[in-house]
């Protein structure tokens, strides 16, 4: 059944302000950080001043605890600034690193991290993937031994964003290997401890975020860094996939939508035959069904978002979301590009760079097999993912 919760006058004023904030303060600096491959701290600063960072959070940890549509149109909007690398770094801060500090840390660590994030002093990431182990993640190899106060952390991650230039990870360790996914922990562990080393990886897109390999050689991190209770993080972060995976796909719908706004500025000018290109019938026809197609989707998204609000454990919904909307995603901005023609395939235009940033959409978050296999289980073996903490889970909206 399809939840109908709508938006209101308060939600259009934030996005209001939120698109102003954007035109001044992330706008004008986009080109340079791609071309730097740096993200300028100052901005996190910025949006923690004006709240942007703690949309979803308590307040008494320094957070709004708004309704999660704010947090909906807030990836939206931040995902039409023509840089994936910014947007991608700005989601994995707030959505799929720091709610692991606040539904699972200790007063410390709240105290310590969460608001050092939700104030924008602190950036953070999520170490998940490793060179062996991507979207199978009981088959990790890094491992962490408890010696005393301390836990000495052997072993290595990949494509961690936030890796190279971030202040801390949240990092899914062994701390019993034998125990398979019953012997994962997240360990909090600070970029500039010793025995702690990060190479940056050269991507085809998502040039202003800092992709990282991490490698951690005995590197002793306090116990008090445990994030929740040891040997519990692989429930912890199967908890965490379904919003990391609805803000992908709110990331990778709202990218689809910018690419073809900004398709239809240049058609509307560009002459071919002396003809203008939006009136040629095949042309309109193709933009006519992208437009379709972004619609039909974002009315499931918003479905979907509306389920997170009522803090609805929605697996196969969210699955559903992030396989179309980036699989369509693709495929909208590709067409995209070609209404460019030989344009599209040069920097003079912002269509490239939407290109190559869209690519990594049915990658991330859980590839699109994976999505695809989930779904079938779900619907023809009728497994059931039942959340593994209520009472917890409850906290994410």
């Amino acid at each position: 059944m399809m939840m109908t919760h709508a938006l209101t006058p308060e939600h259009y004023a934030f996005r209001d302000s939120l698109r102003a904030f954007i035109k001044k303060e992330i706008l004008p600096h986009i080109d340079d950080w791609e071309k730097k491959g740096q993200i300028d701290r100052n901005i996190w600063k910025k949006m923690g001043e004006m709240g942007f960072m703690g949309l979803n959070f308590p307040e008494e940890l320094g957070g709004l605890q708004l309704d999660f549509h704010y947090s909906m149109i807030f990836c939206e909007e931040l995902s039409k600034c023509f840089s994936g690398g910014f947007t991608i770094s700005a989601l994995v801060i707030q959505y799929m690193s720091a709610p692991y500090l606040w539904k699972y840390g200790s007063p410390y660590i709240q105290q310590q991290y969460l608001q050092g994030v939700i104030n924008g002093d602190l950036v953070s990431a999520i170490a998940i993937t490793e060179p062996g182990a991507g979207s199978d993640v009981k088959n990790i190899q890094t491992v962490a031994i408890r010696d005393g106060d301390e836990y000495i952390i052997n072993g290595s991650k990949t494509f961690i964003t936030n890796g190279y230039y971030g202040d801390f990870f949240i990092t899914a360790v062994k701390t019993n290997p034998k125990a398979g996914t019953k012997g994962i922990s997240l360990i909090i562990i600070d970029r500039n401890a010793p025995g702690v080393s990060a190479q940056k990886i050269e991507k085809m897109g998502w040039h202003a975020s800092d992709t990282a390999e991490l490698h951690f050689d005995d590197v002793r991190v306090p116990a008090k860094n445990l994030v929740g209770k040891e040997n519990s993080g692989f429930a912890y972060l199967m908890g965490g996939l379904q919003l990391e995976r609805l803000t992908a796909a709110i990331h990778s719908l709202a990218t689809a939508e910018s690419a073809l706004g900004y398709a239809l500025e240049y058609v509307q000018n560009r002459t071919a035959f002396n003809k203008k290109l939006k009136d040629f019938q095949v042309l309109r026809h193709n933009i006519a069904q992208m437009e379709a197609d972004i619609l039909v989707q974002k009315a499931y998204l918003k479905h979907c978002c509306d389920l997170q609000e009522d803090q609805v454990y929605a697996v196969k919904e969210c699955s559903i979301a992030k396989l179309q909307a980036s699989e369509l995603a693709n495929r909208v901005v590709s067409q995209c590009l070609q209404l460019f023609g030989g344009y599209g395939f040069t920097e003079d235009y912002k269509i490239a760079r939407l290109y190559r940033d869209v690519r990594v959409g049915t990658i991330i978050g859980g590839t699109s097999e994976i999505m695809l296999e989930i779904i079938a289980k779900m619907t023809i073996d009728q497994v059931a993912y039942p959340s593994s903490n209520t009472n917890i889970t409850e906290k994410v909206s």
